[in-house]
C-alpha cells in the first residue's frame, strides 16, 4: 500500500480549470516530484491531499486514512508547507512557534533549535515586520519541527533567497535519507531534479509524464551544438535532415538532437564544413519538460537559472 496515495482524483473547476483523473502512488521513503508550471493543477491535488477540498471523483489518502475525513488528523501529522504563506500578523515568530509545539505536542526543543539554526531565523519579531523570505523560513520550520515522517512541501523554495534555497535543497536530501516520504510540488527544475526519485509532469490538470529521475538521464537522445567558421558552411548544414532544436543564423550555430547511435553519422556529414566548434548539450529535466509546452516560448511560471537556450 501506498503511503500517499491519489486515485482518480477529479475536480473540475469549468472552462478546464482543475485535475482530472490524477493517479499518485508513493512508497515509503521516496522523494516523489510534480512538476509543472503555475495553474496547471499542483497545489489543488495538494489541498485534496491535506484534506483541504473534496474530491469531485476518486480520493486521496495518507497512511490508508482518507483525507477528508481525517483532515484534522493529517494536519497536525504532515508535514506540510503551502505554497501561498498565511501567518497570523498579531503574533511574534516566538509565540506562533509556541502555539504550535502545543497543538503538535512537540516537547523536545532540540529538533527545532537544530531547525532555527539551520535555517538563520530569529523569531524574536513580530510576524508583522518579517520579510517574505523570514515568512517563508518559519513556514519551513513549521513544517518541520515535530519531525513528521512524512512531507507534503508546495513550491517549498518559493521566496527563498539562491543561498537559502541551496540550504532547504541540501536538507531535503538528509530527510530523505532519514527514510522521510516526500512529495514534492514545484516548477523550479533544478529543485525537483536533485532531490527527487521518481517525477510526474501534469499540464492542464492530467499528468502527461511519469518516469524514474535516473531513467531520465540514462535514456534520451544527444543534442550537440555546432558552430561554424562561415555563413555557407551554416547555411549549407542545417539544409540537412537533422532534427534541429535550435538555429542561429547570426551566431552561425545550431542545436541537433540525435539517437545516441547515430552520432557517427552526425560526425561524418560535418566532413568539409567550416567547424568553428562542436559540443555536447547535457539533456536536462528542463528539456524534457518543455517537449511537453511549446518549445518556441518559456512557459510562465517555469523556471530553471538558465539564461540561454539557443
Amino acid at each position: 500500500m501506498s503511503v500517499i496515495s491519489v486515485d482518480h482524483l477529479t475536480k473540475d473547476y469549468g472552462h478546464g480549470r482543475g485535475v482530472f483523473d490524477v493517479n499518485i502512488g508513493i512508497d515509503t521513503g521516496a522523494c516523489y516530484g510534480f512538476l509543472g508550471p503555475n495553474g496547471a493543477g499542483k497545489t489543488t491535488t495538494i489541498r485534496h491531499l491535506m484534506g483541504f477540498s473534496r474530491p469531485q471523483e476518486g480520493s486521496t489518502s495518507i497512511l490508508g486514512k482518507d483525507s477528508w475525513e481525517n483532515s484534522a488528523w493529517l494536519q497536525n501529522t504532515v508535514g506540510y508547507l503551502p505554497g501561498e504563506v498565511t501567518l497570523p500578523a498579531g503574533l511574534s515568530g516566538t509565540a506562533f512557534l509556541r502555539m504550535m509545539e502545543q497543538m503538535r505536542g512537540v516537547k523536545n526543543c532540540a529538533y527545532l533549535n537544530m531547525l532555527l539554526n539551520r535555517f538563520e531565523l530569529d523569531p524574536n519579531i513580530s510576524i508583522k515586520q518579517m520579510s517574505l523570505g523570514v515568512k517563508r523560513k518559519l513556514a519551513v520550520v513549521t513544517a518541520f519541527m515535530h519531525d513528521p515522517e512524512i512531507l507534503i512541501l508546495d513550491e517549498p523554495t518559493s521566496g527563498l533567497d539562491p543561498v537559502m534555497q541551496e540550504t532547504f535543497i541540501e536538507f531535503v536530501r538528509e530527510e530523505k535519507q532519514r527514510g522521510k516520504t516526500i512529495f514534492l510540488s514545484s516548477h523550479i527544475f533544478h529543485e525537483v531534479d536533485a532531490v527527487c526519485d521518481r517525477i510526474a509532469i501534469i499540464r492542464d490538470g492530467k499528468i502527461v509524464s511519469e518516469f524514474q529521475s535516473e531513467e531520465l538521464k540514462q535514456k534520451h537522445d544527444r543534442i550537440y551544438r555546432v558552430s561554424f567558421a562561415d555563413a555557407d558552411s551554416y547555411t549549407a548544414f542545417v539544409s540537412k535532415p537533422f532534427t534541429f532544436t535550435s538555429k542561429n543564423k547570426r551566431k552561425l550555430r545550431a542545436r541537433v538532437q540525435i539517437p545516441a547511435d547515430q552520432v557517427g553519422v552526425l560526425v561524418a556529414s560535418l566532413k568539409g564544413f567550416h567547424i568553428a566548434d562542436f559540443t555536447e548539450i547535457p539533456f536536462t529535466l528542463e528539456d524534457y519538460f518543455m517537449g511537453f509546452y511549446d518549445t518556441g516560448h518559456h512557459f510562465e511560471g517555469v523556471s530553471s537559472g538558465r539564461s540561454e537556450r539557443k
